[in-house]
């Protein structure tokens, strides 16, 4: 009878001597030159023909192109991936212009409507950007010093060819042989000596009248016209710097009460009542002030 024993030897085997311990790794070394990148592949291949037998295997080309077309296929959808990204971002550029351009002329259009009401409930015309008004025939524009005219004429027309005609009071501007553009009295007197008129590239007359008194807003250039709404008035345009002190300080004045009117908030004089009431207020607390009013 036999009998099979379930005893196994648990000593470790040792090692035959033939065989080899394993390969250390090698460390490889080399700069790639974008511009010629077969140059760095074959330095590897060199490199790997040289550390192991990989290159000797028979089906190590089939290995290798495999790597090549995994390789090709990550960056095409990464450049399909960055492609994509740029147009995305493109996109949403466009769409923020687009959106930009809409709502300024959505503006522009508020704007329009907002002046086309006021004009509508004052009778008054919202000044140009010259503080002025532009009309069917002419034009002008206004500084605190000076008005200017601009009148469109034919192109070649010489100076030979028009009348201007400038008074304290009056203006008359247009062509010979035919009726005067502008004809009439003017909103307020003007320097005469201090006035004088050009024609501009042969297109244009220009006209430029000194103001007498220089510390008040046109509404119009002659009477009869379109008026404007003085309080629209952008004072910025006007040149304060060539005032002398004296000058300068009552027309900011003129501005800043201007501006508070235009708020519905007190002017100069009426804060300094208040800051006069005040103080006196303050200095007498035992009197009743209850009934007062700060104007």
């Amino acid at each position: 009878m036999a009998i099979i024993s379930e005893y196994q030897d648990e000593e470790p085997k040792k090692p035959s001597a033939s065989s080899s311990p394993p390969a250390k790794p090698v460390s490889f070394t080399a700069s790639l030159d974008p511009a010629n990148p077969v140059g760095f592949l074959e330095k590897v291949f060199d490199f790997i023909a040289k550390e192991s037998d990989f290159l000797v295997k028979e089906n190590a080309d089939k290995e290798v192109a495999a790597i090549v077309r995994v390789a090709k296929e990550k960056s095409k959808k990464k450049a399909e991936a960055e492609a994509q990204k740029a147009e995305n971002k493109k996109e949403v550029k466009e769409e923020k212009e687009t959106k930009k351009v809409v709502e300024k002329e959505a503006m522009e259009v508020d704007k329009k409507e907002d002046a086309k009401e006021e004009e509508a409930s004052s009778g008054m015309k919202v000044p140009n950007k010259g503080n002025g008004l532009d009309l069917e025939n002419y034009s002008w524009t206004q500084t605190l010093q000076e008005v200017t005219v601009n009148v469109p004429v034919p192109s070649g027309t010489r100076s030979k060819f028009v009348v201007c005609e400038i008074k304290k009071n009056r203006l008359k501007v247009g062509l010979k042989g035919q009726p005067p553009v502008i004809d009439g009295e003017l909103f307020q007197a003007v320097k005469p000596d201090d006035c004088y008129w050009s024609i501009e590239d042969n297109r244009s007359i220009s006209i430029l009248l000194t103001k007498h008194n220089q510390m008040e807003w046109w509404k119009s250039l002659v009477k009869g016209d379109p008026e404007i709404d003085t309080q629209k008035v952008e004072p910025e345009n006007s040149k304060l710097s060539d005032l002398d002190p004296e000058t300068r300080q009552t027309v900011e004045k003129m501005m800043f009460d201007q501006r508070q009117k235009a708020m519905g908030l007190p002017t100069s004089d009426e804060l300094q009542k208040q800051d006069i009431l005040k103080k006196f207020m303050s200095e007498h607390p035992e009197m009743d002030f209850s009934k007062a009013k700060l104007m």
